[in-house]
């Protein structure tokens, strides 16, 4: 086989990879559609109830989920489709100074717990990303938040780790039924898409021009 053949070889397979990475993903956010519907508007309502009060969302995770609540924070103070009145987000991931300090005088699990106790109140909401469930100082920051009162929501994967454990029946838990990280993570952004556009709706009337 020539060097040519060899390539365009390697380059049709390639090719079909990628494409099964979109036949995987559509094919999970479609089984997800039914099981996940009814924990996220649960979401959207415990989220509204808490802004339209004054409140607050305080959001946390690890690699990929730092930067989806870094991703939801902005969409929330900004805006995610519509002009609305600012809503109060803080992504507890974003300032390094604090985790360094945190982690460095006591734990690293305890870098998003130790913000919760000082931004947290009763009636805020916790949103606590971890794909596996089993994140330490996600952990530790549910604890927080059930100390100050607040509700949490939980987006996890696989079957939802320690997390699920450590959840209240008045706190909501959204877990994406699949065991590879990436899949869970493209849902958990498609989730956190919905819970703004609920949340839109709910404020500023539904818009179908906009679905």
């Amino acid at each position: 086989m020539s060097f040519v053949n060899v390539t365009r070889y390697h380059q049709c397979m390639l090719e079909q990879r990628i494409e099964q990475h979109f036949i995987d993903s559509a094919d999970l956010k479609y089984q997800s559609a039914q099981v996940l519907s009814k924990p996220i508007a649960a979401a959207v309502q415990a989220i509204l109830a808490s802004v339209t009060s004054g409140g607050k969302v305080l959001a946390c995770g690890n690699g990929g989920s730092a930067a989806d609540a870094q991703h939801f924070a902005a969409e929330f103070v900004g805006r995610y489709e519509r002009e609305r009145p600012e809503l109060a987000a803080i992504a507890l991931t974003t300032d390094s100074s604090i985790l360094t300090a945190i982690a460095n005088d006591y734990d690293f699990n305890v870098i998003f717990s130790k913000q919760v106790r000082a931004f947290g109140g009763a009636g805020d909401v916790l949103l606590a990303l971890s794909t596996s469930g089993n994140s330490g100082n996600v952990l530790a920051a549910i604890e927080a938040a059930h100390e100050r009162d607040m509700t949490v929501v939980a987006l996890t994967g696989r079957s939802g780790g320690k997390i699920t454990h450590a959840l209240r029946e008045t706190d909501v838990h959204i877990c994406v039924p699949h065991d590879r990280t990436a899949r869970i993570q493209e849902v958990h952004l498609l989730v956190l898409h919905c819970i703004c556009d609920g949340v839109d709706a709910q404020l500023l009337g539904d818009q179908e021009s906009s679905l």
